[in-house]
């Protein structure tokens, strides 16, 4: 959907509250197809940010694995192969 949207679940360290808020904003963004709501609907678009990261840091509260929980500089390496593979190395 929005490859600004990080997964956040089972990671060491877990994601911090910033991090499940910048995951909100983004949602809320793409969803209502503005990056910056006018005045009239400046209080729902902050309403639903701060309603979708409390409802996604209780998901992540709740949710269960037996997997181990990733690194997040090894995730971020092989991101960045990914890309360099996907796009093209910066040159």
């Amino acid at each position: 959907m929005c490859r600004n949207i990080r997964r956040l679940y089972n990671f060491e360290p877990s994601a911090t509250s910033a991090e499940v808020e910048a995951a909100a904003l983004q949602y809320v963004r793409k969803v209502s197809g503005t990056n910056k709501p006018s005045k009239a609907n400046e209080e729902a678009f902050n309403e639903a940010v701060h309603e979708i990261a409390h409802i996604t840091a209780h998901l992540l509260d709740s949710l269960v694995t037996t997997a181990p929980p990733k690194n997040r500089d090894e995730e971020a390496a092989k991101a960045k192969v990914r890309a360099a593979v996907r796009y093209g190395a910066a040159g």
